[in-house]
């Protein structure tokens, strides 16, 4: 699957990814590859984003989004909300 993380102001994340866990309005979910499509208001807190176990690199890497140092697959970024799209195995999050 492919995410990108987007604020107003810049690109958090762009790269392919195996799962992201994501805050919604009411409550954590889990989005895997092939998931229905889907759009969701996003409330505050943490997306957690495990990337793809045969990436090497990613495309866009931000400085707000912070690696995990006992799992260097998983990585972190702070959201104070926003809007989800997925479909097709693309993953759109527009954060503020």
């Amino acid at each position: 699957m492919y995410l990108e993380v987007i604020t107003p102001e810049a690109v958090l994340f762009k790269g392919e990814v195996s799962s992201v866990v994501l805050p919604g309005r009411d409550g954590l979910f889990q989005i895997l590859k092939d998931h229905a499509p889907i759009i969701s208001a996003l409330g505050p807190g943490t997306v957690k984003i495990r990337v793809a176990d045969d990436t090497q690199t990613l495309d866009t890497l931000s400085s707000q989004v912070i690696l995990d140092t006992s799992d260097d697959k998983l990585c972190t970024v702070e959201v104070k909300g926003g809007v989800l799209e997925c479909k097709n195995n693309k993953i759109s999050v527009l954060a503020s």
